[in-house]
C-alpha cells in the first residue's frame, strides 16, 4: 500500500502545492516564502521520515497568516488522504524532544476526530521572519483537516529552540503513530 498524496489549493490569498509520502526517507523540497517556516517544515520532514514537497505563494507582503494557515490545512488534508483507512497503524504516540534549553512534548491520536490543545508561550512576536503566535494556528489547522488529536507543550528560554523542538516532537510522534503494526483497524468501533 502506497501512502502518498498530492494536493493543491488556490485562493485569492495563496497558491499551494504539496506532495507527501508517509513512508519516505525524510527528503524535502520546501519553499513557503517564509524562511523560518521552511526550516521548521524541513525539520519535520527529516525527523518524521516523510518525504515532503511544498511550493507556496502567499500574500506575505500582508503577513504570514494566510500562508501558514493554508499550508496547515493542506498538509493536514494530504496526511489524511495518504494515511487512508488507517488499517494496522499504531494510531497513538507521543514524543518528548529536548533542544538545548528547551523541551517539547507532543501526543498524537489519529482518531478520525480533530482536536488541538497546545500550551505554547513565546517571548518574542517573531522568530526569524515568522510570527510566533501563528505556530499554534498551524497545528490547529493541521489537526482540523487531518482529523487527528494533537496535544503539545513546550518550555524553554530561546524561542527558536522551543519552536524547533516542537516541530521535531510533532515529527516523531506522527511517525510513530503511523507505523503499521498489524492488519486491524485500531478502534473498538471498527472504523477511524
Amino acid at each position: 500500500m502506497e501512502r502518498t498524496a498530492k494536493v493543491n489549493r488556490k485562493t485569492s490569498e495563496t497558491d499551494i502545492n504539496i506532495e507527501l509520502n508517509i513512508d519516505g526517507e525524510g527528503n524535502y523540497d520546501i519553499d513557503t516564502g517564509i524562511n523560518f517556516f521552511n526550516h521548521m517544515l524541513e525539520s519535520f520532514s527529516k525527523h518524521s521520515y516523510m518525504d515532503l514537497k511544498i511550493k507556496a505563494i502567499g500574500d506575505i507582503e500582508v503577513d504570514d497568516h494566510h500562508t501558514v494557515e493554508d499550508i496547515g490545512i493542506l498538509l493536514g488534508t494530504a496526511f489524511n488522504k495518504a494515511v487512508g483507512d488507517k488499517k494496522g497503524i499504531r494510531r497513538m504516540a507521543d514524543a518528548t524532544i529536548p533542544m538545548d534549553d528547551s523541551v517539547a512534548k507532543i501526543a498524537i491520536d489519529i482518531s478520525g476526530r480533530n482536536y488541538c490543545n497546545m500550551d505554547l508561550k513565546f517571548k518574542n512576536d517573531k522568530i526569524g521572519d515568522m510570527t510566533s503566535d501563528i505556530i499554534i494556528h498551524f497545528f490547529e489547522s493541521f489537526a482540523s483537516s487531518a482529523k487527528i488529536n494533537i496535544y503539545g507543550t513546550v518550555k524553554g528560554s530561546n524561542d527558536h529552540h522551543k519552536a524547533e523542538a516542537l516541530f521535531k516532537a510533532f515529527a516523531k510522534s506522527l511517525h510513530y503513530a503511523c507505523i503499521i503494526e498489524n492488519d486491524k483497524i485500531p478502534s473498538t468501533k471498527g472504523v477511524l
